[in-house]
């Protein structure tokens, strides 16, 4: 469960599309709770979720790896979102698109080489 409750975060995080932020990974003995009010007059309710995911995150993946976690995330959440609340059709394009970003985020997570 504590690989998957920071991803689970992310993903909630990204529903209210807003960017994560993870400079607070250089500070990890600052206290959470200080880091997320900072956090809030950019967006709470992201911060709320992601802040939280990716200091429990940092524990078990690196912070490329998170980042990565959450692009993709994104890149799912955007697409449902555009398809279900904008109405707007996905192309091939965007497929061929989002399936080299996943080809990415495999070399990320495979390696070093």
């Amino acid at each position: 469960m504590h690989k998957f409750l920071p991803i689970a975060l992310l993903f909630m995080s990204n529903v209210f599309m807003t960017i994560a932020w993870y400079g607070h990974l250089k500070f990890p003995d600052s206290p959470l709770a200080r880091v997320v009010l900072i956090s809030w007059s950019i967006a709470l309710v992201e911060y709320c979720l992601a802040v939280p995911a990716n200091r429990l995150g940092h524990a078990v993946y690196s912070a490329a790896e998170l980042k990565t976690i959450q692009e993709v995330i994104t890149l799912v959440v955007f697409a449902g979102f555009s398809v279900l609340y904008l109405k707007e059709s996905l192309t091939l394009n965007h497929a061929v698109g989002f399936a080299l970003i996943c080809a990415g985020a495999y070399f990320v997570f495979k390696g070093p080489f």
